[in-house]
């Protein structure tokens, strides 16, 4: 992987350095500033290897989200809110799709007004293909072991949970019990 900027040091644990000697010491800043990095550096993985098939992560995972709907059809309101993204983000990533032959958007029969987003063959290809190729590199996360890459899931669900994105209805017994189950 190396690092492309070539830096000889961790910028960000130089950055809290500097954070302390001017405001104190703040480990909520090096937690925040170094997911957003590994969001970064994830993303950019992600979607080198998704290159070759003319896709990013986001119209991949909208790709998937069709694969798992029961008929492979979605109305785009239910894709955005599936995929916690704005509607103009699921009209541009669907419009790509479709222009790729990925997708297609047919009427909605059980609402005269709306418009699903059908998955075509095409796409089922794309998205096996892919996600082969995602599942070989651990989708990036290849330098942790499973019961970590648990541990970052459940560190961070505690953190959505605690800001409203779902409610936690699952108990902590219930996670314990599926993470240890993992193969």
């Amino acid at each position: 992987m190396g690092n492309p900027l070539n830096l000889r040091f961790d910028p960000i644990e130089r950055a809290h350095d500097n954070w302390s000697r001017h405001w104190g010491a703040s480990p909520a800043m090096v937690a925040v500033t170094s997911i957003m990095r590994v969001q970064q550096i994830l993303i950019g993985q992600l979607d080198g290897a998704l290159k070759p098939y003319g896709l990013t992560f986001a119209r991949y995972e909208a790709l998937v989200l069709l694969t798992f709907s029961s008929t492979g059809a979605l109305p785009l309101g239910k894709i955005g809110e599936r995929l916690m993204v704005h509607p103009t983000s699921v009209t541009n990533t669907i419009d790509r799709l479709e222009r790729q032959g990925l997708v297609r958007r047919k009427p909605n029969p059980s609402d005269g007004r709306g418009t699903l987003a059908e998955i075509t063959e095409s796409g089922r290809e794309v998205v096996e293909d892919a996600t082969r190729d995602l599942l070989a590199m651990d989708f990036g996360m290849d330098c942790y072991e499973d019961s970590e890459l648990w541990d970052i899931h459940s560190m961070l669900r505690r953190l959505r949970v605690d800001y409203g994105d779902f409610p936690d209805d699952t108990d902590e017994a219930e996670r314990s019990s599926r993470s240890s189950r993992e193969p």
